[in-house]
């Protein structure tokens, strides 16, 4: 599971928002698929920069994040250290690709399918992914503040 931070949460919420009101959606588009949405909040890009970055370097996603790209600086390696510096790692763009992760799953109730190229399902994952951070983020944060607190 992702590593809680703000930047991520919002990321996450601001991208449901936008897919929801009716953003261009296409699993099998690099820019408009799940993680190509995420990528567009993260990196403030639109989808037709993600799209001429990208280029044809990749199919899915979650190819090139099995695969640590050799060029530093190229854009595809650019845009997932983006993902990682708000905590988003290669292995969680491979479950929002497929919406697998099974802890948003989980949260989201046991007898939920999701089918990853579909738009609703993909922002009801997002979502609930965004929940559980944030749970994660407010429980991290009470630790600490409790850690600090003098009897």
């Amino acid at each position: 599971m992702a590593r809680p931070s703000v930047e991520l949460i919002s990321a996450l919420r601001e991208t449901a928002d936008r897919v929801e009101s009716g953003a261009r959606y296409e699993w099998g588009h690099m820019a408009h698929c799940n993680c190509g949405h995420l990528i567009q909040t993260v990196t403030q890009q639109t989808g037709i920069e993600v799209a001429r970055k990208v280029n044809d370097h990749l199919l899915e996603w979650t190819e090139h994040a099995q695969v640590r790209c050799s060029h530093t600086g190229h854009p595809l390696e650019e845009m997932f250290e983006a993902l990682e510096k708000v905590g988003f790692t290669r292995e969680d763009v491979i479950h929002l690709e497929n919406l697998s992760d099974r802890q948003v799953l989980r949260h989201l109730g046991e007898r939920v399918h999701l089918n990853r190229n579909q738009r609703d399902d993909m922002v009801r994952y997002l979502r609930a992914m965004a929940e559980l951070l944030e749970r994660d983020l407010l429980r991290m944060t009470a630790s600490v503040l409790l850690g600090q607190a003098k009897p």
